[in-house]
Formats: C-alpha cells, sequence, structure tokens
C-alpha cells in the first residue's frame, strides 16, 4: 500500500441519508447500520464526486496509507448499473483530467462487448454532472458556424472549432481531436500572425498553451502522448515564436512523441515577432 488522497466519512455528522450514494457510480459506498460507510479502498479513487452532495458536511478527503484503486474493478461494478451509471461515471473521469482510467475502462467495455457511444460522455452540457469552472465546458463548433458564403464583406469569420483551447483544461478525449489535424500553438503566435485563423487554423482543432509561465509542465507531456495514442491524431503542428522560452513547447511535443506508442507527422513553425514566417519543417 501506498499514501494517497481517499475519502473520510465522519460518524458523528453522517445521518445516514444516503444522499452520498447515487453520486458514487463506482460503488464504493453504503449504508450499513445507519450509517454511510466506504467498502473498500479498491473502489474510491478520491476525486470526492459525493462530497458536495452529503448535506452534513460528513465527507472530507484525507490522505492515508490505502489500497491502489482499481478501475478494472470498480468498472465490474459498474456495468452492472445500466448505460447511464458508466457514462456517469467516464464523465467523472473525464471531468477530473482521469484520461490513464478513463482509457483502463474503455478498453474493459470493448473487452467485454458493452457498447458506449464516446460521444454520449460530452453531451448534456449544464447537466448536474458538470462541475467546476464554465469557461472549462468541452463545446464543439464544427457544426455551427456560419457559411463562408454568408460572411459579409471584409468580415474576417473564425476558425475556431471548439472549446476550451488552453492546454491544461483540454481533454485529448474530446471528439474534435479524435483523428483530427492538430495545432498546438504558443499564446502569443495568434496576436503576431495576421493571418493565424485563415492560414494555419482552418481546419484543425488548437490547443494553446506557454512554455515560460504555465506552471506543470510535465502534465503538458501527458496530454500531448494522449493526443497521439489515444485521439489518434493525424497530424501536429507546432508553432512558436522566435524567442528563446518558446522553444520549449516544440521539445515538449518532441518529448510525447518520443514516449507515444504512435507515431504521427509533426511539423515546426517558427514565427517572427513582427508577423513573418521564419521556419516551417517537418521535426524528424
Amino acid at each position: 500500500m501506498a499514501k494517497r488522497q481517499i475519502i473520510k466519512i465522519d460518524d458523528e455528522k453522517c445521518n445516514g441519508c444516503a444522499a452520498c450514494i447515487p453520486n458514487c457510480p463506482e460503488g464504493a459506498l453504503k449504508i450499513i447500520d445507519g450509517k454511510a460507510r466506504l467498502l473498500s479502498d479498491l473502489f474510491c479513487d478520491g476525486l470526492g464526486a459525493c462530497i458536495g452532495h452529503c448535506p452534513q458536511g460528513a465527507i472530507t478527503i484525507e490522505e492515508r496509507e490505502a489500497e491502489k484503486y482499481d478501475e478494472r474493478r470498480v468498472m465490474e461494478n459498474i456495468v452492472k448499473q445500466g448505460e447511464n451509471t458508466i457514462i456517469e461515471h467516464l464523465r467523472h473521469l473525464k471531468d477530473h483530467k482521469q484520461t490513464e482510467y478513463f482509457k483502463q475502462a474503455v478498453d474493459f467495455l470493448a473487452e467485454k462487448g458493452v457498447a458506449i457511444e464516446v460521444k454520449k460522455i460530452f453531451e448534456k452540457e449544464g447537466s448536474a454532472m458538470d462541475s467546476g469552472c464554465p469557461g472549462a465546458k468541452t463545446m464543439d463548433f464544427r457544426k455551427k458556424g456560419p457559411k463562408e458564403a454568408e460572411i459579409s464583406a471584409g468580415e474576417i469569420h473564425s476558425q475556431l472549432r471548439q472549446w476550451p483551447v488552453q492546454l491544461h483544461l483540454v481533454s485529448p478525449l474530446a471528439p474534435y481531436y479524435q483523428g483530427a489535424d492538430v495545432l498546438l500553438g504558443a499564446d502569443c503566435v495568434a496576436y503576431a500572425l495576421g493571418n493565424f485563423h485563415s492560414g494555419y487554423l482552418k481546419g484543425k482543432s488548437l490547443a494553446i498553451a506557454c512554455p515560460k509561465l504555465d506552471e506543470e509542465q510535465d502534465e503538458y507531456v501527458e496530454k500531448i502522448k494522449s493526443l497521439i495514442d489515444d485521439a489518434k491524431i493525424n497530424t501536429l503542428t507546432v508553432m512558436i515564436m522566435q524567442v528563446p522560452c518558446c522553444m520549449g513547447l516544440l521539445n515538449l511535443a518532441k518529448s510525447a512523441l518520443t514516449q507515444a506508442k504512435r507515431k504521427v507527422p509533426v511539423k515546426s513553425i517558427v514565427v517572427g515577432i513582427e508577423g513573418e514566417i521564419l521556419s516551417e519543417e517537418w521535426v524528424k
């Protein structure tokens, strides 16, 4: 066993109302002797989906020695509860950026022949399962934009196909990344390059990051790796500025490419601070 985050139930505060039970699709909780009990460390992912549904404030998160969470054991329990519970669990993993657990769950469903449309996980915007910052809510614009013929003279149409775009917030499992040509751009590129939308973003799904100011960049490598292996993207274009710190974004992409199981074509584009293209080449 090792230390990890896991829920803790205060017996004195818990009144056995069971409000937490339906909000733990993993099946980790049960009312026993009039109190909510954690059945097994194996079933608790420590993400705390049940916490906000306890009217008594009896559930908290603590760090302690616990058995490692087992996604496959959880899925064995969840599939018995039907499609809606499966979808809610997968959405729960997606919202908390648990990419590896999500992949394990989807692989388990495939092995058992349980058919679930991944796109359903991204539906029901505004439902009770949506949480966190509204600005991070997944939105797909690909079929909603105006036709080119409807754009008035002089109007420049945005080529953005989705939301969010910041690399910390995006999910590699979102539908608009599946099999897509992806543009990974440094934050400043769109401001420096006058024809960014029409010349480079059009037809691509987007992610942006700042290799100098953003924190927890190890997560960026995992995100890019997941885009390659899980989303099975078609190509990756990395656009950076000519300033030295910007090279860090290309290095992150190269690191992810080295670690990924799949190989995809990666193009590097360097933009000058006055908006000119300094170089454009495929990464070997």
